[in-house]
């Protein structure tokens, strides 16, 4: 029985050296882990502040470009206001300018028209004759009527039909 009770208990003491180098070895692999995921964990760190920074740098570049966006906006809302009352500012000058134009070519050929009234028919019809066409209908529709027939007597046949059909429209 002896015998038996130390060939178990050398067996349990084989067992457990075998156990305990088995353990040994686990702790080891464990070790050696540790540490290749404590470096893991730093470069993932420096990537995390990396990302961090440019992140920062991102949302600041941002700002300043909308910052800039709408500086530009504004003076180009300024430009445009600015060519707008420019633009208007011409109209109502334009509108002016033909207005003075169109009183001043009233004026002239009232006193044209004055000037022709106060002709002779013959020589009225005889300057008349002379002119475009255009520019004598203009100036037989500022007179009246009855000096109109006068000229229009005294004239050339086919000259006065051409100037009444030009009259008539």
């Amino acid at each position: 029985m002896k015998q038996i009770a130390i060939i178990l208990l050398f067996s349990l003491s084989l067992g457990a050296l075998e156990t305990s180098d088995k353990l040994f070895e686990c702790t080891e692999i464990f070790k050696a882990r540790k540490s290749e995921l404590l470096i893991e964990l730093e470069r993932i760190d420096e990537q995390k502040q990396a990302l961090s920074a440019l992140k920062t740098a991102t949302e600041e570049l941002l700002t300043k470009k909308e910052v800039k966006l709408s500086q530009d906006e504004e003076a180009v809302k300024k430009k445009l206001s600015e060519a707008s009352s420019k633009e208007e500012s011409a109209k109502k000058m334009l509108e002016k300018n033909e207005q003075i134009l169109k009183e001043i070519k009233e004026l002239k050929m009232s006193k044209t028209a004055q000037a022709f009234a106060k002709m002779k028919s013959a020589n009225a019809a005889n300057v008349l004759s002379e002119m475009p066409p255009e520019e004598a209908t203009a100036i037989l529709l500022s007179l009246k009527p009855e000096i109109v027939s006068k000229i229009l007597s005294k004239m050339d046949p086919k000259k006065a039909s051409a100037l009444t059909l030009l009259l008539a429209k």
